[in-house]
Order: structure tokens, then sequence, then C-alpha cells
């Protein structure tokens, strides 16, 4: 964890806020979501991150975060990075210039969350139908009272 803090300090200096432990991992680097194209590139290119396993949000109500899970095969280990982003501008740049697999990963986070990523190449629906104008998983998503349905059966 010493080594990507030391690493990153002096490839993106001001652009990492801390490195903390997480189990089982190289560590979570959390980061200015401004600088986010070049800390991709950074733990890409310099440290060996070249797998991207998964990108997900989370609505934490005054803020969202954005986290990124990736893999070293050299290293045989993850590393997680994290950045805040304020629900007012819920926006990072997108990390499918550097992992091509973030193409859907990012389009449901910003389907499901509401989260923007710049740049991206399709940022369009996955889940949702075309025109959906809600975020399922934020937290002010308002959920319906259940209807009753009328079910119609015919005899075959």
């Amino acid at each position: 964890m010493e080594k990507v803090a030391e690493f990153l300090a002096a490839r993106v200096p001001g652009a990492v806020h801390a490195v903390d432990p997480f189990p089982r991992t190289a560590g979570r680097v959390r980061f200015d979501r401004d600088r986010a194209l070049d800390v991709f590139r950074a733990v890409h290119d310099g440290l060996g991150f070249t797998h991207l396993s998964m990108v997900g949000a989370v609505d934490w109500v005054d803020h969202r975060e954005v986290v990124y899970v990736v893999w070293s095969d050299a290293r045989r280990e993850y590393l997680l990075l994290a950045t805040e982003v304020p629900s007012a501008d819920p926006r990072v740049e997108s990390a499918s210039a550097v992992w091509p697999s973030a193409n859907w990963h990012e389009r449901e986070a910003w389907e499901l969350v509401g989260v923007t990523f710049d740049h991206h190449p399709d940022l369009r629906r996955l889940l949702t139908p075309d025109g959906y104008a809600f975020h399922p998983l934020l937290r002010s998503f308002a959920l319906h009272e259940p209807e009753e349905l009328e079910v119609k059966v015919r005899d075959v």
C-alpha cells in the first residue's frame, strides 16, 4: 500500500487524497474527480492494473461515490479507486479510454444512480426504457404504491 501511495504522489501530485488499507487488496485510493483520467492512466500504465473488473456508484444523499475495482495480473491483487462527486453535479471523466471494459459498467452507474461519465463513447440506457426520466437507485427515488393488476386468464 505504501508503494502505491508513493508512486501516485510522485506521478500525479495533488490528485490523491489518501490511500487507505482495504482487506485483501493493495488498498483503496481516494482521488480528486477532476484528475480522474490522470489517476486512471498512472494506475494502468505505471502500476500495471490492466484489468477493470467493476465500476459502481453509491448515493450517500449529500454526495455520490464512484468506485472502480482494478486487477493486476503481475501483482495478483486488486486495487480500489474511489472518488466523491457532489449530488448537485454528479459527473466524472469516463475510464473507458483507459479500460474499455468500463463502457457498460459506467452506463449502468449512470442509468441507475445518475452519475454522468464525461467523454463516454456511448452513454445510453441498458436496463430501463428510453426516455425514462428517473435513476432508480437514488435514495430520492419515490417508490410507487402497490397496484392491483387485472390478470386475464383464457382457456386453452
